[in-house]
């Protein structure tokens, strides 16, 4: 049996999901949307998403890092050197999470069963790092919730749910 690898991933207008290693917009909304989803579960990240993280490991959930970087060790987190690594010691979940980043999301692509996209109504020139586009080929949207700005959350975004076509 193998969990339901999914991807979760806020981008911009444009796919942009971040600049030197942060984020590049703050919405309560999503961060709330991340913790209800992928608490509970095995999380799967790239060194620098980790080491972005406020706070470490992110709690009540199991914490992966890739790193090439032979003996790397992370408070509170299982360590590997590829994304399939990872994935084999996941056998037993029901869903596995890839939080990022950049490199990550392109190999999960290629091996996910489902997409949680958070998209920003937004455009953020000032962008590093890019998602890639979702290919409609690919991937067919199952659900959308359009969220208008509020006073915490200062751009309008859409939370969207896509499948694998099979």
């Amino acid at each position: 049996k193998t969990p339901m690898i999914s991807i979760i991933v806020a981008t911009d207008q444009r796919g942009a999901i971040g600049k030197d290693n942060s984020l590049l917009w703050r919405l309560p909304n999503d961060m709330k949307h991340f913790r209800e989803l992928t608490t509970g579960h095995t999380v799967v990240m790239g060194r620098r998403t980790f080491e972005s993280l406020p706070h470490g490991a992110l709690p009540n959930r199991r914490n992966m890092v890739l790193t090439t970087e032979w003996g790397a060790h992370f408070n509170n987190c299982l360590v590997y050197n590829t994304l399939w690594g990872a994935l084999m010691d996941t056998e037993e979940e029901e869903e596995v999470f890839v939080i990022g980043g950049g490199n990550v999301y392109k190999q999960a692509l290629e091996v996910a069963d489902k997409l949680y996209l958070t998209l920003v109504h937004h455009t953020f020139p000032e962008a590093d790092t890019f998602f890639p586009p979702v290919d409609p080929k690919v991937w067919e949207e199952v659900s959308r919730t359009d969220v208008p700005t509020d006073e915490k959350n200062p751009y309008p975004h859409s939370f969207l749910t896509y499948v694998r076509k099979k």
